[in-house]
């Protein structure tokens, strides 16, 4: 790319075992010693399968939103689905809204119950391939609201 100097002998830049890092601009200049050099640019697009680089577990206390996020590298832009045990998410289903921005789906959950909590999987699909993540939706503590000391957090222990 742009930055990089190749020089060569011929009408084509070959370059093998292309890497994604590799996209970008290139620029042909061709020159001999009768007139200016002639410039033209080429732009390279690497395709590559989804690569999905950090998937984290998230804990939502029950009856709170909670958003699960996954994030995939890929060219072309990758689909995306979200897994249960008992199969596919559909947004609008069981109260869940799945959202796809760019390289980001969010799974959000506006009222999260105990059947809520478990485990999912994203999966980030293109032309080349696909990549799958798992994920934890897992119960945690809430934050709750003190006149006295602003937001303090609490824990429930049993006793006996």
């Amino acid at each position: 790319p742009l930055g990089s100097s190749f020089e060569v002998e011929d009408e084509f830049l070959e370059i093998i075992g292309i890497r994604r890092e590799q996209s970008g601009m290139y620029e042909c200049s061709a020159s001999n010693d009768v007139s200016t050099a002639d410039v033209r640019k080429v732009k390279v697009t690497v395709n590559y399968p989804p690569h999905i680089p950090d998937a984290r577990n998230i804990g939502v206390p029950l009856g709170h939103k909670g958003s699960l996020q996954c994030r995939a590298l890929a060219v072309p832009s990758a689909n995306y689905e979200w897994y249960r045990q008992d199969g596919r998410l559909m947004h609008g289903e069981k109260g869940v809204k799945i959202e796809n921005k760019g390289t980001i789906s969010t799974l959000t959950f506006f009222n999260v119950s105990e059947e809520d909590y478990g485990n999912y999987t994203c999966v980030a699909v293109n032309k080349m391939g696909n990549s799958s993540a798992s994920i934890i939706l897992y119960s945690s503590t809430s934050a709750s609201y003190s006149p006295w000391n602003g937001f303090a957090s609490f824990e429930v222990v049993s006793l006996g």
